[in-house]
């Protein structure tokens, strides 16, 4: 019998060929572009009906088949799609950035290639207050005329630390050497390939809003304006089911019981068994658990039951 090869047309995603290779700015001097992708919505359906086997079609349509793997966590099938990135990002963003290790990494090198000549900047309005609440977050911006200040002198140390390094290099020093006291608002470059799977992973972490403002800010725009383009179901699933969603511990469930059920005291004494009303003169303590609750509370339109 004659051997026949059978034709597999490539799967595309139109709305993200429409971007392919498109600079899309981020912050003041970053940006995120789309170098190549593999896959898109029907890729995943493609993948999962091939594991479910013969009359996997009986589940309705792709979109009910992609929100149902969502939705109960099937990851594989999103991993058959995948998408190299090419960004700009600063060097402080970026180590937060690469503590996700699920991705394949190629960053520019400052050892071969002059640094990039080029530094993130904070306007006067944009410098924000430590938390009081949160050693590793921000809440609430500095006075303007404060900022004026704080920006005036971000900009002397970024051009002197620029000075610095020119001046090294002309002198013979070694790039690998010479960069040393660059700042970490430096820019730096990056390729960065990841399936989608991971991918989401990421966003829902870094999209959050308790994330860094300026990774929140890359993370938006791949999420927004690229994942929405590239796999629109499949994104339309992850915002219902990821980003919007609401989970509860099971101690949470079992307070929230009381809490419907009207049973004040009941609550307070369950919150106080789990740790979570301890008192410091006359005021509770901070408790992580406890205000993740409260959010909780609020995003339902629930009072807390304790004071």
């Amino acid at each position: 019998m004659e051997n026949r090869i059978e034709q597999i047309e490539k799967i595309k995603s139109p709305a993200l060929d429409e971007i392919l290779g498109r600079k899309i700015p981020v912050l003041d001097d970053g940006f995120i572009r789309v170098i190549d992708y593999m896959g898109s919505d029907e890729s995943i359906v493609q993948a999962a009906r091939v594991s479910y086997g013969k009359g996997t079609k009986k589940i309705s349509e792709d979109r009910g088949l992609i929100r149902y793997l969502l939705r109960n966590r099937h990851t594989t099938p999103f991993e058959m799609c995948e998408i190299k990135l090419h960004i700009r990002v600063p060097m402080d963003t970026w180590r937060q950035w690469i503590r996700h290790r699920t991705a394949s990494i190629n960053e520019y090198s400052t050892r071969y290639s002059l640094a990039i000549d080029s530094s993130q900047k904070t306007g006067p309005k944009e410098w924000r207050f430590q938390a009081l609440d949160n050693k590793q977050g921000s809440e609430g911006f500095i006075d303007e005329t404060i900022g004026i200040k704080i920006s005036k002198r971000e900009d002397e140390l970024q051009q002197f630390a620029g000075e610095i390094y020119r001046e090294r290099l002309q002198l013979g020093v070694a790039r690998e050497q010479a960069r040393k006291d660059l700042p970490l608002s430096t820019y730096t470059e990056a390729y960065w390939k990841v399936d989608l799977h991971n991918l989401l992973h990421f966003l829902a972490l870094r999209m959050d809003p308790h994330a860094q403002f300026e990774i929140r800010s890359y993370a938006s725009v791949i999420g927004n304006e690229i994942v929405g383009k590239w796999c629109p179901i499949t994104w339309e699933a992850f915002k219902d089911y990821r980003m919007n969603n609401l989970e509860l511990s099971g101690l949470e469930v079992r307070l929230m019981k009381e809490i419907i059920a009207g049973n004040k005291e009941g609550a307070n004494k369950l919150a106080e068994d789990f740790g979570w009303l301890n008192r410091i003169e006359a005021k509770l303590s901070r408790n992580r658990e406890r205000l993740e609750m409260e959010e909780k509370l609020t995003l339902l339109g629930l009072s807390k039951p304790w004071m």
